[in-house]
């Protein structure tokens, strides 16, 4: 019996075997067919909680970037599913994406009208939305939205570290900016991944775009190096209280965040740690277009 092939893997059919996207299709299919991502056991313990530098649309234009997404994603046990919280979905009470596949959320104006027809259609994520309801506080009932997809910042990124759309995802609203209530969701969220679930905050770990210089792309901004380097020492100490108080403490501050939904993705990613205050492994660093894409796991 021949399966029909996927929508999303329809939509990147179309895709222009020149695009840099295209190549990381087929650099990851080779990966995979080399050595299959094994999927992710008990015995593997829980995987950690991620925080994602997500970029825009034109990532799927910076091929090493790409890469290294993929490559993190590989060194992970392949997950069951996927939670994911992103700058681009502020909303409260918690809400839930669809747990069936809907049309993505093209939040972003400009780009080629490529990446307005990609498609990122992942298996029925039912049973992660009740595993999620149940981790909520009796009161605190989270409502599923059930036309809404992914966002940018959530299937921009996930497109490029799992392509085949294979694994169940559902995005969770973010519900404030406050790092003590967003730390103490990620809490609630800590056993998921003791059943293979991945949990991620997707932001950007420096995101002035009001202030990047657009004549000189290569250029790093102060602000955004200085900011880079604050939170990499503070994250490097596991100082919670310090990022907590990144509008007063943090160097290169507004410009660096002139509003904060980039950052505070951050304090779910350290609430979903066993050990919030532990020093957690950069994945990611550098920079693109001035700013920080740095991006870490934590334990």
């Amino acid at each position: 019996m021949t399966t029909a092939p996927s929508t999303t893997a329809v939509a990147d059919a179309r895709i222009p075997a020149q695009h840099p996207f295209a190549a990381h299709l087929r650099r990851a299919a080779a990966v995979e067919e080399a050595a299959p991502h094994a999927l992710w056991t008990p015995e593997d313990g829980p995987l950690p909680s991620l925080y994602v530098s997500h970029g825009a649309p034109m990532l799927f234009e910076m091929a090493g970037w790409m890469t290294q997404l993929h490559d993190w994603a590989r060194a992970l046990p392949r997950p069951r599913a996927i939670l994911i919280v992103s700058a681009h979905w502020e909303s409260a009470p918690l809400a839930l994406s669809s747990t069936r596949p809907t049309e993505l959320v093209y939040d972003f104006g400009g780009f080629d009208p490529l990446y307005y027809s990609m498609r990122y259609d992942t298996p029925d994520a039912t049973e992660l939305a009740r595993q999620v309801a149940a981790l909520m506080p009796d009161g605190e009932p989270v409502h599923e939205h059930a036309s809404r997809g992914l966002d940018h910042g959530a299937w921009v990124p996930l497109k490029i570290m799992y392509p085949d759309a294979g694994i169940p995802v559902l995005q969770l609203s973010m519900p404030t900016h406050d790092a003590t209530r967003l730390l103490s969701l990620g809490e609630r969220l800590r056993t998921l991944r003791e059943s293979g679930v991945l949990v991620i905050g997707s932001g950007y770990m420096t995101h002035g775009l009001p202030f990047i210089d657009w004549n000189n792309l290569d250029r790093v901004p102060g602000w955004s190096s200085q900011f880079d380097a604050w939170a990499a020492d503070a994250l490097a100490r596991g100082d919670v209280d310090e990022l907590a108080g990144f509008r007063a403490n943090a160097p290169g501050m507004p410009y660096a965040h002139p509003t904060v939904e980039h950052f505070t993705p951050l304090f779910v990613t350290l609430g979903a740690a066993t050990d919030p205050e532990a020093p957690v492994t950069t994945a990611i660093d550098g920079y693109a277009l001035g700013l920080a894409k740095r991006s870490f796991q934590a334990a």
